[in-house]
C-alpha cells in the first residue's frame, strides 16, 4: 500500500468562522460559491483585491455551525485582518484556532481509499474533524483538519506512515499545483495565470464577490499571456523570483521548487518558441516545461 502523512504545522493554520450568518458573509467575498460548503463538499477558494488581483487562497470545510478555513500560518493573521474588515454588522465571527486544529495531508496511490473518500472536494468527519479529497486535484490526495490533542492513531491505523512535508511538496510540484504565497505574489498575480479556473478555486454562475469584475473579463476576452507551469531544471535551482529568459528576451520568473523541479511563470509565445536547441533559461540553468495533465492552455 502507497498510503502516506505528513502535518503541515509550521505552513498552515485554520481560522473558525462561525454565526448564523457566515455563509452569506463569506459569499459576497470569495470566489467559490459558498453555498455549496458542506459537510459532504468541501471547497478551494481565493480573496482578491478590488482589482482582481491574488490575496489569499484556502480550503473551506464545514464542521458542525462551524466554518474550518485552512490557510497559510505566515500570512493568516493578514487573512484575519482582511475579513474583519468587511465584517461590519455581520452576524459572524472569525477566530484564529491554529492552536486548536492542525493540518495534515495524506497522499499516494491508496489515500484516498484508507479515507474512503471519492471525487474532488469530497469530504466526511474524521477522528473529530473533517477530512476532504483536496479540491484541487484528486491526485494531490486528501486534507485533514483534525484536533491537535487526538495525535495522528487514526491515519496510522488505516495503514498510513508518516512522510516529511518535503515528500508532498515533490509531488506537489510535479503536478504543477501553486502554493499560496510561495508561488503567487499578492496584490500582483492573477488567478488565471496560475490555473486557479482548472483548480477549481471559482464559481462563474455565483453573484458578485470582491475582484470579480477583472476575473471575468480576463476570462471572456481570453487575456491570459502568461501561465505558471511545471519545469524540469538542469543544473542548480533557480531562487524563487529569478528572471526566466529564452535567448536574450526576457520570458518570465521562477516561484518555488526543489529537487530539480519547479514552478515557474512563463509567457506563452516563450513556451512555444523554445526548443532543445533554443531553451529558456534563468542564468545558466536549462529549464524544460511540461504543460500539467489538468491545464487548458
Amino acid at each position: 500500500m502507497e498510503r502516506y502523512f505528513a502535518s503541515l504545522d509550521s505552513e498552515r493554520g485554520v481560522l473558525e468562522i462561525a454565526g448564523p450568518e457566515r455563509r452569506e458573509f463569506l459569499q459576497g467575498l470569495v470566489t467559490n460559491d459558498v453555498t455549496k460548503l458542506a459537510p459532504n463538499r468541501a471547497l478551494y477558494a481565493a480573496l482578491l483585491t478590488a482589482q482582481g488581483r491574488y490575496l489569499h487562497d484556502f480550503f473551506l470545510a464545514e464542521r458542525g455551525d462551524v466554518f474550518l478555513l485552512d490557510g497559510e500560518a505566515a500570512r493568516l493573521a493578514d487573512l484575519l485582518r482582511r475579513l474583519t474588515i468587511y465584517k461590519l454588522r455581520s452576524k459572524a465571527t472569525l477566530t484564529n484556532a491554529s492552536e486548536k486544529w492542525r493540518v495534515i495531508v495524506a497522499f499516494g496511490a491508496d489515500a484516498l481509499a484508507g479515507l474512503d473518500l471519492r471525487g474532488e472536494g469530497a469530504a466526511k468527519d474524521f477522528a473529530g474533524g473533517a477530512g476532504f479529497v483536496d479540491p484541487r486535484l484528486a491526485a494531490l490526495g486528501a486534507r485533514l483538519i483534525l484536533p491537535r490533542a487526538i495525535g495522528t492513531k487514526a491515519l496510522e491505523e488505516r495503514g498510513f506512515v508518516a512522510a516529511m512535508p518535503s515528500d508532498y511538496d515533490r509531488m506537489r510540484l510535479s503536478l504543477g499545483v501553486p502554493e499560496g504565497g510561495r508561488d503567487l505574489v499578492p496584490e500582483k498575480s492573477l488567478l488565471l495565470e496560475s490555473g486557479f479556473d482548472e483548480l477549481n478555486a471559482i464559481d462563474w454562475d455565483k453573484g458578485c464577490y470582491i475582484g470579480q469584475e477583472l476575473t471575468a473579463r480576463t476570462k471572456y476576452r481570453a487575456l491570459v499571456r502568461k501561465r505558471l507551469m511545471p519545469v524540469e531544471v538542469t543544473g542548480t535551482l533557480p531562487a524563487a523570483g529569478s528572471s526566466v529568459t529564452w535567448r536574450d528576451e526576457e520570458a518570465g520568473e521562477m516561484r518555488s521548487g526543489r529537487d530539480g523541479i519547479a514552478l515557474a511563470l512563463l509567457r506563452l509565445d516563450a513556451v512555444d518558441k523554445a526548443s532543445a536547441e533554443s531553451p529558456l533559461r534563468a542564468g545558466e540553468t536549462r529549464l524544460v516545461p511540461k504543460k500539467p495533465d489538468w491545464a487548458k492552455f
